[in-house]
């Protein structure tokens, strides 16, 4: 039994008489250093305590309702005075302080998250976005954290990281769907597009029903988007973005669409680097639909300059030369790269382990996994992006 419901437990025992109120303060006041540790975690056992029986220990269960409240009307302030940068720092300390630790995810990530966008303070929210989440007390903060972080990764052109959380977003348990996940697919498809060139429309069996059903329903001029994509035709493309762009437009979602449209291009030059060992600029213009040898050349060297391909341009003959990777994965940093991998990796393992353990002691879980044990295999293979690419 962890701190929390012990604390549950003693206030609930120890609320009777004159002499367990008195036995009840004793022990508060030498928990009240767990407690403050451990005080987001009181919120979601505030509804096991009734404050007319309870009033002692509910007392202290609530000021962590208000200190949560009191920061929440804070941010809709900031909002309204149209300054959401001036609740960004404050926002942060609360987060910090609410936490029981680092894996922990408050109901303040996703208003921290909220006022970061709106300010554009991307590296400040980047900060909280690097912690691994174990730990949840209400699902729809699960949602939003991972909602609004995708977004910024996506400002900050950070698409790998951005998948990961909307993936989390799409695959999250859901009894119905919500509009959280619906407007995380749209982006999810989209992100999808642009780094890494196709997008699969099955989601992994462990993602809910609902979301198995009906996603696709909401989404399709999304879906009709990646289908155009992947026939290669930008001319089609463009005709397709220009009949659905008020769709686009209306989903605040203009912005990506047109940078699928210019990976495009780059995913038809990739595609030439597996077939020709030189190429002029205007034969790669003619190829990839682009306007003049000029174009061609920015797309390239924006392209070796991102590290998407390997090639050197002869600015005499306007020739281009694609070229092997030269990566040979032997250098100091590189080792040093794949070693803080790995050891990310085993810690991660252990924390799996562990949450493991404990769930096959749990009877709520026993019961219901048993029911959904047919329902998928643990062979089954995670489409979830990695996050681990050397």
């Amino acid at each position: 039994m962890n701190i929390v419901e012990s604390v549950v437990t003693q206030i609930q025992g120890l609320s009777s008489s004159a002499t367990d109120i008195a036995a009840l303060h004793t022990y508060l006041k030498q928990a009240d250093e767990s407690l403050h540790t451990e005080s987001a975690r009181l919120l979601p056992f505030l509804d096991h305590l009734d404050p007319s029986i309870h009033s002692l220990g509910f007392s202290l269960s609530v000021y962590c309702r208000l200190v949560v409240s009191v920061c929440k009307r804070f941010k809709d302030q900031v909002m309204l005075l149209k300054a959401p940068m001036q609740g960004v720092a404050a926002m942060l300390s609360a987060v910090r302080k609410l936490q029981s630790s680092s894996a922990h995810l408050t109901t303040l990530h996703p208003e921290f998250l909220q006022l970061c966008l709106l300010s554009k303070s991307y590296k400040t929210g980047l900060s909280v976005l690097e912690d691994d989440i174990f730990e949840v007390d209400q699902p729809r903060d699960l949602f939003l954290y991972c909602y609004y972080g995708g977004m910024m990764c996506i400002g900050q052109k950070r698409f790998q990281k951005a998948l990961e959380l909307l993936h989390n977003v799409v695959t999250a348990p859901m009894s119905s769907i919500n509009a959280i996940a619906v407007e995380a697919y749209k982006k999810y498809i989209l992100v999808s597009l642009i780094h890494q060139g196709q997008f699969s429309t099955s989601l992994p069996k462990y993602a809910s029903s609902a979301a198995q059903r009906n996603l696709k329903n909401f989404c399709q001029p999304y879906i009709e988007l990646a289908n155009s994509y992947s026939t290669g035709k930008i001319a089609e493309l463009e005709t397709y973005v220009q009949t659905s762009r008020e769709k686009f437009e209306s989903d605040n979602n203009l912005g990506l669409v047109k940078q699928v449209l210019s990976s495009m291009y780059k995913r038809n030059i990739q595609r030439l680097t597996q077939t020709y060992l030189t190429l002029s600029l205007q034969d790669i213009a003619n190829t990839v639909q682009l306007n003049s040898p000029k174009e061609a050349e920015m797309h390239v060297l924006q392209m070796i300059q991102d590290g998407e391909i390997y090639a050197t341009i002869n600015q005499k003959d306007g020739m281009v030369r694609f070229l092997e990777d030269p990566e040979q994965y032997k250098t100091c940093e590189m080792i040093k790269h794949i070693d803080s991998s790995i050891q990310r990796m085993m810690e991660l393992s252990k924390k799996l382990t562990t949450m493991d353990e404990l769930m096959s002691c749990d009877p709520l879980y026993l019961a219901k996994a048993g029911r959904e044990r047919q329902r998928f295999d643990f062979d089954d293979f995670d489409t979830v992006p990695q996050k681990f690419n050397i």
